[in-house]
Parts: C-alpha cells; sequence; structure tokens
C-alpha cells in the first residue's frame, strides 16, 4: 500500500510532468532568443539535453530521501565510444559545493568526466544533492519555506547519499557501487559513514577528487570573505527570506552568464575569476569550456550550508553544525559539534588531490589522509600547477587523472 508520502510525491511527478509539456515551448524560444543573442547552446541544455547531443544515451531517475526531498539524477547507460561490455559494478559520480550533475560535461565528450568515464564502458550514475536546481523538490515542503533551506552537509551526507546509493543497487540489482567524490561529494561520503552504519559496506572502492573535509588551510582569500560575509549576515537575510545562495537563475548567474558569452570577456575577465576564486593554471581550461560552465554554475545551495563551509575554516576538526554554545547542547548535549568518525570510513580510500589547490589546499588533504583507515593510495597529480577547478573543468583531465580513476575502477569492478 502506498504512503501518504508516496502518494503526494507521486502526484507532484504528474503535475511536473505536464507542467513541463506546457513550458516546453517557452523554453525552447527563450533558448533560440538566448542563442541569437550569443550564448552557446551547451550553456543552456541540461543533462539528458547535452549527453543526447554528442551521441550519448541518458535516462533520468527520481530519487527521494527519508526526509522527502526528491533529487533527479541521471544515468549514462554506455558510452559512444565504448566497445566492450558493460562493467556490472555501477559508478556514482558526485559534484561538488554550488555545482550540479552538468559540471561533468560542460567540457565536452574530450574532457568531461562523465564522458570519459561512460567511453571507458563503465555504467555511470551521476548524483545531485539537495538545493541545486536539480534538488528543489519536496514531498510537503515548498522552497519558499525556510524548513526546505536548514540543511547543511550534515543532511547530505545523512539522507541524499544513502538514498541515492540504495535507489542504484536497487535499480541495478547490484551489491556494490564504486564512488567518485569531488570536493564536496567526498566530505558527504565521510558523513555518511560516521552517520550512517553499514553504507560504507555498499561501496567498493571511494575515489576522492580534491575531498573536502576540514577547511583550515583554504588559500582563496575570495571565497574566506565571500563566506564570512555570508555567515555575519547569516541572521539579516534569514529574516528577510533569503535561505538560498546562488541560484541558477540567480542574479550571480545570470550576470556572469551574460558576460562570458562573449569569447573575449570569458578569455580575460571570466578566466581571472576564476583563477581569483582558486587559482592560476594557464592553458587548463578552455575558452569554450568557460562560456559554457557559466550557464550552469553556480547552482546554488543553503545558506546553511555555506555557514558550514565558512565554520570549517576556523577549525582544526571535521565537525558537525556549530549552532553556539546553547543551541549545541540543545541539539548535541555538548558545548562544542561533534567531530565526524572519520575512523568509520572502512572502505578502501583513493584520495587525488593537486599541489596548487587554494579550496581544499594540501595541508588539509594530508590531515584527512592521515585520519582515515583505509587509504590505499594518496596520488599527488603530477601537474604541479594542478587545482581544485581543473577537476570538472581542465583540458587535461584524461591525461592527469583519468588514468588512475579507471586503474581503480577497472580494479573494483566486474565484467557482465
Amino acid at each position: 500500500m502506498l504512503s501518504k508520502t508516496n502518494v503526494i510525491v507521486i502526484c507532484l511527478l504528474i503535475i511536473q510532468y505536464f507542467h513541463e509539456i506546457w513550458c516546453q515551448s517557452d523554453i525552447n524560444e527563450e533558448r533560440r532568443i538566448k542563442v541569437s543573442q550569443g550564448y552557446p547552446l551547451d550553456s543552456l541544455l541540461n543533462f539528458t539535453e547535452l549527453t543526447s547531443k554528442y551521441g550519448y544515451k541518458s535516462e533520468e531517475h527520481t530519487v527521494i530521501t527519508e526526509d522527502g526531498y526528491i533529487l533527479t539524477i541521471f544515468r549514462i547507460i554506455k558510452g559512444k565510444i565504448c566497445q566492450e561490455p558493460i562493467r556490472q559494478t555501477p559508478v556514482l559520480l558526485m559534484h561538488g559545493l554550488l555545482l550540479s550533475s552538468d559540471c561533468w560535461l560542460d567540457s565536452g565528450p574530450s574532457s568531461g568526466l562523465a564522458y570519459l568515464i561512460s567511453d571507458a564502458c563503465y555504467d555511470l550514475w551521476v548524483g545531485n544533492v539537495r538545493g541545486n536546481y536539480y534538488g528543489k523538490r519536496h514531498a510537503y515542503l515548498n522552497i519558499t519555506d525556510i524548513d526546505f533551506w536548514q540543511f547543511s552537509v550534515q543532511e547530505i551526507g545523512k539522507y541524499d547519499m544513502p538514498a541515492t546509493i540504495d535507489y542504484i543497487l536497487k535499480y541495478t540489482s547490484s551489491k556494490k557501487l564504486n564512488y567518485i567524490g569531488y570536493s564536496q561529494g567526498g566530505s558527504t561520503f565521510f558523513i555518511m559513514c560516521s552517520e550512517r552504519e553499514g553504507y560504507c559496506d555498499k561501496v567498493g572502492v571511494f575515489i576522492g577528487l580534491e575531498p573536502d573535509s576540514r577547511n583550515t588551510y583554504t588559500k582563496s582569500m575570495i571565497s574566506r570573505f565571500a563566506a564570512e560575509l555570508y555567515q555575519d549576515f547569516q541572521p539579516l537575510l534569514t529574516e528577510i527570506g533569503l535561505y538560498e545562495v546562488a541560484p541558477l537563475g540567480g542574479l550571480y548567474q545570470q550576470i556572469l552568464a551574460f558576460l562570458c558569452k562573449d569569447y573575449v570577456i570569458a578569455d580575460t575577465f571570466c578566466r581571472g575569476l576564476l583563477y581569483i576564486v582558486d587559482s592560476p593554471h594557464p592553458h587548463s581550461v578552455e575558452t569554450e569550456t568557460i562560456r559554457v560552465l557559466f550557464g550552469h554554475f553556480p547552482a546554488g545551495t543553503s545558506l546553511k550550508n555555506i555557514v558550514w563551509y565558512t565554520q570549517s575554516l576556523n577549525v582544526d576538526v571535521f565537525q558537525n553544525f556549530d549552532y553556539g554554545t546553547a543551541g549545541n547542547m540543545e541539539m548535541y548535549n555538548s558545548t562544542k559539534p561533534p567531530a565526524y568518525n572519520l575512523n568509520a570510513t572502512t572502505t578502501p580510500v583513493v584520495i587525488m588531490n593537486g599541489r596548487n589547490d587554494f579550496l581544499t589546499a594540501p595541508p588539509d588533504e594530508e590531515w584527512l589522509t592521515s585520519h582515515l583507515p583505509n587509504v590505499i593510495e594518496h596520488y599527488i597529480v603530477e601537474d604541479p600547477l594542478w587545482n581544485h577547478v581543473d577537476v570538472p573543468y581542465s583540458k587535461l583531465t584524461s591525461k592527469n587523472i583519468l588514468p588512475k580513476i579507471l586503474h581503480y575502477l577497472h580494479e573494483y569492478s566486474d565484467v557482465k
């Protein structure tokens, strides 16, 4: 018998389906106008449209979390150039903060990790989390409700990751999957292992691409400044009803997409912006990729999640959300938030990071690696300028990190 929540979800999905049909003509007209204004078409397409354009067959799936969030995830059934049997063990690829599944496609079929991994004949699933534009539905909350946005990496790790893993394993009748987590996609994996007993056992190998934990040594000054600004203004923003940060279609994203559609501006101002947020790596990200990525970035998250990141800049541990002394006593029965139990990450772990990452800095990656119980390799990318932004967007992906990723996926996968 269907539960009340499932009935509500089914009704919402039916309404959404007919709404999409109603709006599709308007969307196509809007895209036509934007393309005529110089926007690259790829920046206007969603995951399934992008993969279809380049000859990859993908599917859209709906995951419902225990606390009612409705997430859209994607599956690339088979890579365009895959000529071998698909490996039986599914692979889950998770994005970072303020990103979505689309980031793995923005650099195109020759560089985007979603294309490259599926071309290597893996059953690839690409996830999304609550708060980005593929995760803004709920069984009973509206996105204008403050309760919808009361989440940080804690809830993403505790609910979104287990729900996504369970869905994939049930759908594919697999016992385990392999997990590739980039930045926040890494921290939420460690949180899942800490908070949800048994879920590490459902993962054959975890491959962390610049995985996040504590951020004590973050060198990006603009990121520190922006995060602390959000923390300082959190009470005011909450009071006036601004619970979301940097959504797709928001003012920041629309301005960036408009400016960066121009090739010269993309190659100068927009490239410089990436260098300021992270660190310079000349000739790594193609100008065309920059023109495209700002059509999908930033993808949005909650104000509370940004505040957690601000807190992580000022502590030397990887810990839960800090509500202040009184709030912590109420939430945790302790004056300080509890640290996550990294020893619970019993899955075989591969950590990959660059020397030039100004966001998840090498000292924090060293700290993380030293606190995990089953690290089978800590790989430092040979390119001395490899940084955080390079992971989803660099044209050098197939050279710098793909071989190591495929090596471990092969080792922990079966062939049908």
